[in-house]
């Protein structure tokens, strides 16, 4: 075998390992991501699961980077050619909804980060710490083109962009839910409805009379 396939192979073996991870601990959670379990689910053995990560705060920190890069890849390119402000956060939102309401196969119970923020956030150490980077990056995205809506005033001068970002993590947590726990056939639509409702009339504002 050429080094170079090797390589390859290897790439592609973790690859393998690391979205099964975040399949599993989407519904079991990280702490329910087991050797023994994903050795089983792979046709492979504990000792070559383990060989690529060294330990399970490893490989779960690894699952929490690969389910971002995928919330990348569904949740934000599709909306990154969009102009900065009103325009990207209404389609940043709209991939938002279609990535938990469609998502099954790659995260089957629902929202990997809120599964962990949940599962990790009275605990102290690394996965945490992980967990908190990731969201906080993600708010500071939304921030920004909230600020970027109000600059091109499209949102009025006084809006508070961390008061619509908090809002708007309302609403994410609660098609989350609504989707695993309620199975609402309308959770989406009712999502919707109160992302129109924050940024419409938030916008609305800037036009009423003073």
């Amino acid at each position: 075998m050429s080094p170079r396939r090797s390589v390859a192979e290897t790439r592609d073996t973790r690859a393998r390992i690391i979205a099964r991870s975040a399949a599993i601990a989407s519904v079991d959670g990280l702490e329910g991501l087991t050797i023994g379990r994903l050795a089983g689910d792979l046709g492979m053995s504990k000792a070559g699961v383990l060989g690529h990560f060294g330990t399970k705060e490893a490989l779960q920190i690894a699952a929490l980077d690969g389910a971002s890069e995928e919330f990348v890849r569904l949740v934000w390119e599709p909306a990154a050619d969009r102009p900065a402000g009103l325009a990207r956060l209404l389609a940043v939102c709209e991939a938002w909804t279609a990535y938990l309401v469609g998502e099954r196969a790659a995260f089957p119970g629902g929202c990997l980060f809120t599964t962990a923020s949940i599962e990790f956030d009275a605990r102290q150490g690394p996965v945490r710490d992980k967990v908190l980077r990731l969201f906080t990056g993600w708010r500071k995205s939304l921030v920004a083109d909230v600020r970027a809506a109000v600059e091109a005033e499209e949102l009025p001068r006084d809006t508070d962009p961390d008061q619509i970002v908090f809002e708007l993590f309302g609403i994410y947590l609660s098609l989350n839910q609504s989707v695993q726990l309620f199975d609402d056939p309308r959770a989406a639509e009712r999502a919707r409805t109160a992302v129109r409702r924050l940024l419409f009339a938030t916008s609305m504002a800037s036009a009423t009379p003073g």
